[in-house]
């Protein structure tokens, strides 16, 4: 169970925002191994309470991951690792390239068609 979110990684005093301190931490978790992927991550509000912040600080964080790729909400399941960093590294390369075909006048059918041709 994942339960090492370190308190002392956040600092208040930081030019960063806290919500990307929070989500640096988990990541840094689950690039670390102490988070697997499929595992279940505490409650918003339990995480909250350890790190000394409001809950939607660390909601934001948690939102954060979730687009990256590292994170899937489910109802009823609560949240869980979905990946690795690796994954969400290709994650977000993926993302640039739709936005960079779509400035580009290219349909995401187009693209994936295009993706197959050269792979």
């Amino acid at each position: 169970m994942f339960s090492t979110i370190n308190p002392v990684g956040i600092d208040p005093s930081e030019p960063t925002p806290l919500y990307q301190q929070i989500a640096a931490e988990i990541r840094r978790a689950i690039a670390d191994g102490e988070a697997k992927p499929g595992e279940r991550m505490p409650l918003a509000k339990d995480f909250a309470t350890v790190l000394g912040v409001n809950t939607n600080t660390v909601l934001r964080a948690l939102r954060e991951l979730r687009e990256e790729g590292l994170l899937e909400f489910r109802r009823g399941h609560g949240i869980t690792v979905a990946g690795t960093p690796e994954r969400g590294a290709v994650l977000a390369k993926a993302r640039e390239l739709v936005v960079f075909a779509r400035r580009h006048g290219y349909r995401p059918d187009e693209l994936v068609a295009i993706i197959k041709a050269i792979s």
